[in-house]
């Protein structure tokens, strides 16, 4: 038997919030800052966002050995933040979050016409997110009371491992029956989540507008100067340049340019 490099994408594998739904991400972030506010700990939603695209937990986790939030945790708790107290945390995170899902689970503009575009091609469509399952749900029935369907969810509770380790794409290629890794590609809004898609042997997009790094909504974003938005645009794509994307694009509107180029590149026995 000889290998042969795929000829065409079988799969695309989404992230949810800043890439199908909830354009500017705000869904998480504001939770974390209302969970920390529950126990006395100021963080802004600056510092919310900076371990975006982790499993909520190690999310957490990460906020807390920053140095300056683990100061403000012991000056308001009287100790260290240990994995008990991250677990605290995180059971407050919950209700929160599914409380909060419904107010940002519009579809980022584009989302659902790409989407039907690509199952036109007969390119499977998978999804994976920093998400637990209980929360998960939510936003998958609201993305689907919305028309937007996917063929399968994986959420970070559902691994042995979350991002950036490559477990929930994988977990999507073998659920969805693809042959090969080389004909994926994995979209997101988030260096986690990219480092997943590489580590996974996947092509990579990175969207560089409609999610965590940019931290606005639609309006927002569209109000934007042409100056104002080449100045983000070029700092995200340096901070997202260290995860290797193979593409990087403002939004999932501008996927299908990017699918038709892998599509080329692999009919030309490239891999990603």
């Amino acid at each position: 038997m000889q290998y042969h490099t795929p000829d065409r994408l079988q799969a695309a594998i989404f992230d949810w919030a800043g890439t199908l739904v909830d354009f500017g991400s705000f869904a998480p972030t504001q939770i974390f800052v209302e969970a920390f506010a529950e126990i006395g700990v100021a963080i802004s939603l600056e510092e919310a966002r900076g371990p975006m695209g982790m499993g909520k937990w190690e999310h957490i986790r990460t906020l807390c050995d920053v140095p300056a939030i683990a100061a403000r945790f012991e000056e308001a708790c009287g100790h260290a933040p240990s994995d008990a107290d991250v677990t605290a945390l995180y059971e407050r995170f919950m209700p929160l979050q599914i409380d909060k899902i419904g107010a940002h689970s519009a579809l980022i503009p584009g989302a659902l016409e790409v989407i039907n575009g690509l199952r036109d091609k007969g390119i499977k469509i998978g999804s994976c997110s920093g998400y637990p399952r209980e929360v998960l749900e939510q936003v998958v029935a609201r993305g689907k009371g919305n028309g937007l369907v996917v063929d399968h969810v994986v959420a970070t509770d559902e691994v042995p491992k979350g991002r950036p380790s490559p477990a929930q794409s994988l977990a999507n290629v073998i659920a969805l029956g693809i042959t090969d890794v080389a004909a994926c590609v994995k979209v997101d809004d988030t260096a986690p989540g990219l480092l997943e898609g590489r580590s996974a042997g996947m092509w990579t997009v990175a969207l560089t507008c409609s999610g965590n790094a940019m931290g606005l909504d639609h309006a927002a974003f569209m109000a934007l100067s042409e100056a104002e938005l080449n100045e983000r645009r070029s700092a995200i794509e340096a901070q997202f340049a260290p995860s290797g994307p193979h593409f990087m694009i403002d939004t999932i509107a501008q996927l299908p340019e990017v699918i038709s180029e892998i599509e080329a590149r692999l009919a030309r026995g490239e891999r990603p």
